[in-house]
């Protein structure tokens, strides 16, 4: 296979981690505000999904430091997406659940 085959494929290697680096970790929120033990779910994820991400990053990188670059751009890249898909956080949504006045 050509370079630049292979640095296309760890740039998209890298938005298939990061999408699910990033809906993980959306995943795991919404799991730890109804669990009873929210600690638990947050650890435990964020184990996962960093053993997850920082494997695949040594696989598509394959010791070329272009490919780690490709595999970082396609990660940012599904969390500039993911960040955009979900939405304003749920404050910036509804300012009576703050707390405050009117």
């Amino acid at each position: 296979m050509s370079e630049a085959t292979l640095v296309t494929l760890a740039g998209v290697s890298g938005v298939l981690l990061g999408g699910l680096f990033f809906g993980g970790l959306w995943w795991t929120i919404r799991m730890g505000l109804t669990s009873g033990r929210p600690a638990a779910w947050l650890l435990g994820s964020l184990v996962v999904r960093t053993a997850i991400a920082l494997g695949g990053f040594y696989l598509a990188a394959g010791g070329d430091w272009r490919r780690l670059v490709a595999c970082l751009a396609g990660f940012v890249l599904a969390r500039i997406v993911l960040t955009r898909v979900a939405g304003a956080p749920i404050e910036n949504r509804t300012p009576s659940l703050r707390g405050g006045g009117p």
